[in-house]
């Protein structure tokens, strides 16, 4: 059963190869992915890598954590399960803020 890595503090330059060839020397790697922001494509210093077994994942959690990776000490941790953005905490939706306010004419500013 594949495990994953969560891997932050990555260089804006590391990509998915860079990811791919570090954690396979520590074995079987499915997948390795940077995180992207979608607009602009750039990287957001932290991704994901997917391998085969429990044990390469320790191995590589041993071998990699706080080791520089293109000038960064990498951080390397088990990754954990996404939190869901529904349900959970004591968070309600329809407290504070105060937010918005009407729309109106253009407040003060004359648009002609």
């Amino acid at each position: 059963m594949p495990s994953k890595l969560y891997v932050g503090n990555l260089a804006y330059s590391v990509s998915n190869d860079d990811l791919h060839e570090l954690f396979s020397q520590a074995g079987q790697v499915q997948s390795a992915t940077v995180i992207t922001d979608k607009f602009s494509g750039q990287s957001k210093g932290f991704g994901f890598v997917e391998m085969t077994t429990a044990e390469e994942v320790a191995q590589a959690i041993s071998q990699f954590n706080d080791t520089d990776l293109k000038g960064r000490n990498i951080k390397v941790n088990e990754a954990r399960p996404r939190e869901s953005s529904f349900g959970g905490g004591n968070r309600d939706r329809n407290s504070g803020g105060g937010g918005g306010g009407g729309g109106g004419a253009s407040r003060g500013r004359n648009r002609w």
